[in-house]
């Protein structure tokens, strides 16, 4: 037992994590190799995680969700990463980007009619914000919705929007007002209406199992109740999505990390070199020891910051320096594990070539670490 989880977890979330961890062994970790190969996975994957009540974590009940608090959703990110497959984990998780929108702000025939059908894992949900010219700046999105008689007309684009090829909803940020923030909606799009057409499935450095693809809306029509929350109001609705997030993202890092680690640890005990374990050597011990170090720090500051999350602080500062502590901590480890098994950390197949590789998105995707910096800057009184 790691002392985080002495210091943050009650005996439920051991509980839940026993649960998800045994199904990640047993469902999930046999398979990732020749997903990873394939550069995809059974569509059924989601039907059966939603059996289990993976997907439903942190949603009410009544709308098909499983309950649990934000660290039953953490939880579930470590525990999806720890498959050996961040790329999995994160087409897996897609919903828990795309959904909170509508359960904020939705209706509750919004929330009825989506819902249950993507907690279930019946079909899969996911967020349109990027766009080719408009990445982290969300208030600066182009693709726009004008009112027409009974609904909205909406044409535009998306790009690098996971589980974009197969989704069937998608929440978007769509430009309905004047320039900025102030004219931004969202709404509840579904792949199936004429107008929408998904364009390349991008080809990755990282995150092979998941899909990522260009979106293009072509004079689609949208009903009146597809918009979620207020008119122009989309900006802070899609806001209250990051720091959920930001920390998901800071918990995979931290789990790439310590496989890299773990990885690391055992190459050298095996591996000789002069006649000896490279273990034996000083340099490799210290080198164990500094990122040992490094993980234990990034992973004590995400879970103690999403400890005060959960309280009811908002620590958007807080937030940002986790994620960007977390993920500059998983760039250096996974490198350096790399590092320990020279040649044979270059070669695919290998567990840390692999982590290696989907490790450079984290300090991307999520909000880029330059954007985390602005947001330290301004909300930590610098």
């Amino acid at each position: 037992m790691r002392g985080t989880d002495r210091l943050f977890f009650a005996n439920e979330h051991h509980t839940f994590r026993e649960h998800v961890r045994r199904f990640v062994q047993q469902r999930l970790s046999p398979y990732v190799e020749q997903w990873e190969q394939q550069q995809s996975f059974p569509r059924d994957i989601y039907g059966v995680c939603g059996d289990a009540g993976i997907l439903g974590v942190g949603f009410p009940e009544e709308f098909g969700g499983s309950g649990g608090d934000l660290f039953h959703i953490l939880i579930v990110s470590e525990e999806l990463t720890r498959s050996g497959s961040p790329g999995l984990s994160a087409s897996l998780g897609s919903h828990m980007i795309g959904l909170p929108p509508i359960l904020n702000a939705g209706t509750d025939d919004q929330k009825r009619r989506w819902l249950p059908r993507v907690l279930s894992g019946e079909w899969i949900a996911a967020l349109g914000i990027t766009e080719p010219g408009a990445g982290s700046d969300v208030a600066s999105v182009s693709t726009r919705a004008e009112r027409i008689s009974g609904g909205w007309k909406l044409n535009g684009s998306k790009v690098f929007i996971t589980s974009g090829t197969r989704a069937d909803l998608v929440t978007v940020a769509v430009r309905t007002g004047g320039p900025g923030a102030g004219g931004v909606s969202l709404f509840a799009v579904e792949t199936t209406a004429p107008g929408f057409r998904v364009g390349r499935n991008l080809q990755k450095m990282g995150w092979h199992a998941s899909d990522t693809a260009e979106l293009f809306f072509e004079d689609m029509i949208l009903p009146e109740d597809a918009l979620i929350g207020d008119e122009n109001g989309g900006f802070p609705i899609a806001m209250q999505n990051f720091a959920t997030e930001r920390l998901m993202l800071a918990v995979a890092a931290v789990e790439i990390a310590t496989m890299a680690l773990e990885s690391a640890s055992r190459y050298t005990q095996d591996r000789q070199a002069f006649g000896r374990a490279l273990n034996g050597f000083q340099v490799t011990r210290h080198k164990l020891a500094d990122m040992a170090t490094l993980v234990e720090s990034a992973r004590a500051m995400v879970w103690s910051i999403a400890a005060r999350v959960r309280a009811g602080d908002p620590c958007l500062a807080e937030v940002a320096m986790a994620k960007n502590f977390a993920t500059d901590v998983c760039s250096r480890v996974v490198d350096d594990a790399v590092q320990l098994f020279g040649g044979a950390g270059y070669m695919h197949g290998t567990l840390v070539e692999r982590l290696y590789r989907d490790a450079r998105l984290y300090p991307i995707g999520g909000g880029t670490r330059e954007i985390m910096n602005e947001i330290i800057s301004k909300f930590g009184n610098l």
